[in-house]
């Protein structure tokens, strides 16, 4: 029997509407979504793939930014996508418009209305359908076999996918966060496999006092610039204030990453977990939530940056500057290969 659920709201690194399955919209966050069933409402997301499959039915609108796009089934209202590749299979039904902005764009299914495309690359099929106008912007082939009811124009307007295609702003930022979280993963994943223990110092330093952390980078971001500025009035100090902005832009990333890495670790021990590449992962799929979020997302996702930037003073200090002697935060002396997560506070 088919199952029929509430509208869905989630992050996660994995979601899947099985065949059979029908829910009521979807907006998710996460690496991978696959519709095989059927979801009754619009499909809004941001992930590095989405997909839907031959079986898979939406029958609203499809807004989406994701790495790779790939449509096989039937979407009763509009597509709007946005990212490196996008695939519109033989398969495919759209029953509304067409409009996409991606590297590589891929046409050989049916679509309704009007398609828009600016792409590098665009490839369309013989057995591609169009019942309405074809507008592009980039290199386009096989346009000439495809059925296209109305006019074919190139339109050097539309450019690529950062201009005038026509996808919702928030796609396009959307877009920006999927990166954004692919390398912050990186940098996570590097972190935690070179100082394991160093991480989970400072991720403990976060947790157990947030508000002295959160002020020791408060005090960092206000003091910096000041001392950069006095060493730029000088001609001896520019070049040491420009490689400070430097390294400070890329310790700024380093604290940003602890930062979600600790609200991931304390989220993950309320829960019972002690998994520290889960908790990594939901503390970044969290900050490219509150990258979506306007003002509030921004606000919170300063805070924990904040407090992770602080923390990593605090643990650097600590370790090798005069309060070396004191004792360190819990877990700071190891660092051997542990896979665990702080516990909750």
């Amino acid at each position: 029997m088919p199952g029929l659920v509430a509208a869905e709201t989630a992050i996660a690194d994995s979601y899947v509407v099985e065949e059979g399955e029908t829910v009521d919209g979807l907006e998710v966050v996460g690496a991978t979504v696959v519709v095989r069933g059927t979801v009754d409402g619009d499909l809004s997301g941001v992930a590095a793939d989405v997909t839907v499959a031959e079986t898979g039915v939406v029958t609203g609108d499809v807004n989406v930014a994701a790495a790779n796009v790939d449509i096989a089934g039937r979407v009763d209202g509009d597509v709007s996508a946005a990212g490196a590749a996008i695939v519109l299979a033989e398969t495919a039904v759209v029953g509304g418009e067409f409009t996409v902005g991606a590297a590589d764009v891929t046409i050989a299914g049916n679509v309704a209305g009007n398609v828009v495309v600016g792409a590098d690359t665009i490839r369309v099929a013989e057995t591609a359908v169009g019942g309405g106008d074809l507008r592009y912007d980039g290199d386009i082939s096989g346009v000439e076999d495809a059925a296209v009811a109305g006019s074919v124009v190139r339109d050097d307007s539309i450019g690529g996918v950062n201009v005038g295609v026509g996808v919702a702003p928030w796609v396009v930022d959307g877009a920006l966060v999927v990166y954004g979280f692919i390398a912050n993963f990186a940098l996570g994943a590097a972190l935690l496999l070179v100082l394991p223990g160093f991480s989970r110092a400072v991720a403990d330093r976060a947790i157990s006092d947030p508000l002295r952390s959160g002020g020791v980078g408060l005090l960092a971001i206000l003091a910096l610039p000041v001392v950069l500025v006095l060493l730029a009035l000088t001609l001896v100090g520019i070049p040491f204030a420009v490689a400070g902005a430097v390294l400070f832009g890329l310790f700024a990333w380093v604290a940003l990453v602890y930062g979600r890495f600790a609200l991931g670790s304390w989220l993950v021990a309320r829960t019972g977990g002690d998994n520290r590449w889960v908790a990594l992962t939901v503390g970044l799929l969290l900050g490219a939530l509150f990258g979506l979020l306007p003002i509030v997302g921004g606000v919170i996702d300063g805070v924990v940056s904040l407090v992770g930037l602080g923390a990593l003073l605090l643990v650097l200090y600590a370790r090798y500057g005069r309060g070396s002697r004191e004792e360190p935060a819990p877990g700071a002396g190891d660092d051997v290969e542990t896979g665990g997560v702080p516990p909750a506070a």
